[in-house]
């Protein structure tokens, strides 16, 4: 019974990992193709799932992530900050820049954990919370990135911000979190900072990891 019980909650997890990679709903045939599932399992997972509200279903009967996954990003937000904090304290005590973690949230890239440089006189102040499209910035195009399968970092200038210049990174190798770590600043930065950048992303992998 155990042995079942770790297979069925496998595969919901499965499920909901498919149900979030950006694509749409799926149809429960589409999932059982996917999943190479049988339909009548791929249908007892669907309706536990929805059950507990981590699935949603559409008028034309396809599957959509539910709003209580929210509740769980919610809860996760203070773990990932706290993970993140050592890496992006030492990313912008290195690069004398602000440094930040941003993850995705539909369309757009949250701030969860921000970290100014104590040794500079002025700095780009970034706000925990702060939220802008993906397509924006070089946070949230590391994402977009990520979701192309890419790894290196991404630079922009002026996107978000007038004058502010951005690096960021994708965090790779973990299937459940979709976020980059990045640097933001007015002045220059140096040749160094983009390695370092990444460095730190694959820092907080090892973390999370």
């Amino acid at each position: 019974m155990a042995a079942e019980s770790a297979q069925t909650l496998e595969r919901g997890l499965r499920l909901l990992r498919l149900l979030a990679d950006g694509k749409g709903g799926r149809t429960p045939t589409e999932l059982s193709h996917e999943l190479q599932l049988s339909r009548p399992v791929v249908y007892r997972l669907l309706t536990t799932l929805s059950s507990e509200g981590f699935v949603r279903r559409d008028a034309e009967g396809r599957a959509h992530l539910g709003f209580g996954v929210l509740v769980l990003a919610q809860a996760v937000q203070p773990l990932l900050r706290a993970a993140a904090l050592p890496a992006l304290r030492r990313l912008a005590e290195r690069v004398g820049a602000t440094a930040h973690l941003t993850v995705a949230e539909g369309d757009d890239g949250l701030a969860v954990a921000v970290v100014e440089p104590s040794w500079t006189h002025m700095h780009v102040a970034y706000r925990e919370g702060s939220r802008h499209p993906l397509t924006k910035g070089a946070a949230g195009r590391a994402i977009l990135a990520l979701r192309e399968g890419r790894s290196d970092y991404l630079v922009t200038e002026g996107q978000l911000q007038e004058g502010a210049r951005g690096i960021a990174a994708p965090v790779t190798g973990l299937p459940w979190l979709e976020a980059s770590v990045g640097v933001v600043t007015f002045g220059p930065l140096e040749e160094s900072a983009g390695p370092l950048v990444v460095e730190a992303a694959a820092e907080l992998a090892g973390a999370l990891g």
